[in-house]
């Protein structure tokens, strides 16, 4: 097969489109024959040596993808082979084929196409597994989300959405807030000319966001207990403003409120499964139903990552970013 490797880290430069061994399934794995697959942040991380695969991961770039099962392992049913699926990876998307464990394979929403498809497991199972499985997110509420125009922010608006909330985003431009507010944001927070925390405030009259939704980490960790309602839940993904900040346990006592820090990749197969799961018994119907559908900013073909990753680094994609096979 052929896959997107890199010899050392560095930038975008170092991807190359190169011939390597087929995966063989393991058993309770299948084989899928990748259709296309999607760019994530955490690919531009891993790339620059930033963000190793876990433990017996494949070493090739790619949290998610869509296909054809062409094989199985030990254990997996013979019908399984024919099967249009996407799948939520640990890496190896980047390529023609890969190994994924079973249960991290999902069908494909009714109404969407296999290559368009590739763009929904990883901002699925992300927005989902922290809104509802983490934060509880209710009807009613608000919920801020940080980064509104990623691939993560535009499924978290109408997951959002789809369970009640009221939803704010910050984005750095208004051609992205637009986008934000089509997809059914109600306050739009231009984090370059305006404060997180005043807007936040002011929209809900003193209380702050029952959920914040946060892609930033160490940099924004204080406004955010700042911006947080009584019993608030801050969820923080990811990192890309900072590793460490101080807190002052103080204000979240005063307010009884939480701070979580979840990763998707790194979790055991059972608890990526039963995300799988949930996502297939609730998300999917929203999207059959057209509630919610995947933003695509555009896409390429797979030997064009490089340019995919230039994209993403430089903030010029609103949803998603797919690589087609």
């Amino acid at each position: 097969m052929h896959a997107i490797t890199y010899a050392e880290p560095g930038g975008p430069e170092v991807l190359q489109w190169t011939a390597v061994p087929d995966p063989t399934p393991g058993p309770g794995e299948v084989i899928i024959d990748v259709a296309a697959t999607a760019v994530n942040r955490a690919d531009l991380l891993q790339r620059q040596g930033n963000y190793p695969p876990p433990p017996g991961a494949s070493e090739i770039l790619g949290l998610e993808c869509s296909g054809t099962i062409s094989s199985v392992g030990a254990a997996i049913g013979l019908d399984h082979i024919g099967e249009k699926v996407v799948a939520l990876l640990s890496g190896g998307g980047y390529a023609t084929k890969v190994a994924v464990p079973i249960g991290q394979v999902m069908t494909v929403p009714t109404g969407i196409g296999l290559v368009e498809a590739a763009a929904l497991p990883e901002v699925a199972c992300t927005v989902w597994s922290n809104l509802d499985m983490v934060a509880n997110l209710s009807e009613g509420e608000w919920l801020l989300v940080h980064g509104g125009g990623s691939g993560i922010g535009t499924m978290a608006i109408q997951i959002g959405r789809a369970l009640g909330a009221r939803v704010a985003v910050t984005a750095g431009s208004q051609a992205k807030l637009d986008q934000c507010a089509a997809l059914g944001a109600e306050v739009l927070i231009n984090y370059n000319e305006q404060d997180f925390v005043e807007v936040m405030l002011a929209e809900t009259g003193g209380r702050g966001a029952n959920v914040i939704l946060d892609n930033m980490g160490a940099a924004y960790l204080e406004r955010n207990v700042t911006a947080l309602a009584r019993d608030g839940r801050l969820v923080i993904i990811g990192m890309q403003a900072g590793v460490r900040a101080e807190l002052d346990i103080s204000t979240l006592l005063r307010k009884n409120a939480s701070v979580n820090a979840t990763s998707l990749r790194g979790r055991p197969e059972s608890e990526k499964a039963a995300i799988c799961r949930q996502v297939e018994r609730t998300v999917w119907p929203w999207i059959h139903s057209g509630v919610i559908r995947p933003v695509i900013d555009r896409i390429l073909p797979l030997k064009d990552a490089a340019y995919a990753h230039t994209v993403i680094a430089d903030g010029g994609a609103t949803g998603k970013v797919v690589l087609s096979v």
